[in-house]
């Protein structure tokens, strides 16, 4: 796992966590631009062949507000970052 990722919050983790980062024995790709920018999420459980369509992650500091989703898809040649594609309701 990327040391720097130790310092990172994982998308979903409580506010309150005591320990919000990466937990050992996960795969985790970044999130990179939009509203969760910096995020990491944990695609443990999402086989390969389902990553290329990405994921609307919910967000209430998106374009839509509480409720709202942001899309994020893997980067050609950067298969640990997502990016931000944009925001849903």
């Amino acid at each position: 796992m990327d040391a720097r990722w130790m310092q990172q919050r994982v998308y979903g983790a409580d506010h309150d966590d005591p320990d919000p980062g990466p937990r050992a024995g996960h795969e985790y790709v970044e999130l990179v631009g939009g509203p969760l920018d910096g995020l990491l999420l944990d695609v443990t459980g999402i086989p390969p062949a389902d990553r290329p369509g990405g994921a609307a992650l919910v967000t209430e500091i998106g374009s839509f507000g509480p409720g709202g989703r942001a899309w994020y898809g893997p980067r050609p040649g950067r298969p640990h970052a997502w990016a931000w594609q944009g925001d849903t309701p």
